[in-house]
């Protein structure tokens, strides 16, 4: 199989994984997140339109930098200000220009769910996010094996965080779905290619339950994207760069969080 741009950036996640003395069983019973929850935050009933999460993101391996002197915290805060309704905060350092300070400025700006945007290889990574005062944490299913989602799966769950967990096609749909994940996203940009299609998106989404709810993330730069994503049933879009991008990036955050929900097939 060709590789794609995720296998090295895991492959370093990995080895650093492997440099990790603690034991994670020994560490289980102390750390536990009791914030405020991703999962409901973006399954809210009683609103009519799309979910935004927004990403604080300084930097991405395609596209270089994006914002290299961004201010985590008041990002953090344009996003509140612009009616986000969580925030995703990258932590990668070697490929994103993330990290542990940006989480801490952000978890100490708003009360918002926030989900801890890094490659999760490890149980102690999960714990990590947790410790860090994450409310979900992201297990990207083309890296791990079913036996490694089941593990940080459960992990996450018994220290009280939801998991994102993120698809590219039908068949990596199947086994979240066979995971029992309850917050599902689908990922437009293709691993190989990185060209993002929204009709392969649209076609994933078809393939899951009801009941998941669900995230359409990658190449969602305009509010006609946005509405896009809504028609195929997605309940919410998780968006960096256009905003990062953004000199308002309240009111670009408040215009793709007024769009109207769609209904999936």
């Amino acid at each position: 199989m060709t590789p794609t741009y995720l296998d090295d950036i895991v492959e370093h996640h990995r080895e650093r994984a492997r440099r990790d003395e603690r034991v994670w069983q020994d560490r289980l019973e102390n750390v536990r997140y009791e914030g405020p929850s991703m999962l409901d935050a973006l399954k809210e009933a009683s609103s009519p339109h799309v979910k935004v999460i927004a990403e604080v993101k300084r930097r991405s391996p395609s596209k270089g930098w994006l914002n290299e002197h961004l201010d985590a915290a008041q990002l953090a805060r344009d996003y509140e200000a612009g009616g986000a309704s969580a925030i995703s905060v990258l932590t990668d350092g070697p490929h994103f220009a993330g990290s542990a300070d940006d989480f801490a400025h952000v978890r100490a700006a708003t009360r918002l769910p926030l989900l801890r945007k890094d490659f999760t290889v490890s149980a102690n990574d999960v714990l990590d996010a947790a410790a860090m005062g994450a409310s979900c944490v992201l297990l990207i299913v083309a890296a791990l094996s079913d036996e490694e989602l089941g593990l940080f799966f459960s992990v996450a769950r018994q220290c009280g965080l939801d998991a994102l967990v993120e698809v590219h096609d039908r068949d990596e749909a199947g086994r979240a779905v066979s995971l029992g994940a309850a917050l599902i996203g689908v990922n437009q940009r293709d691993l190989r290619s990185f060209e993002v299609s929204p009709d392969r998106a649209a076609d994933v989404i078809n393939s899951l339950p009801g009941a998941v709810v669900t995230v359409c993330e990658s190449g969602l730069s305009s509010r006609d994207d946005v509405e896009r994503a809504a028609r195929s049933g997605f309940d919410a879009v998780l968006v960096g760069e256009c905003f990062v991008r953004s000199p308002e990036p309240a009111l670009a955050v408040r215009s793709f969080a007024g769009v109207a929900r769609g209904r999936r097939d």
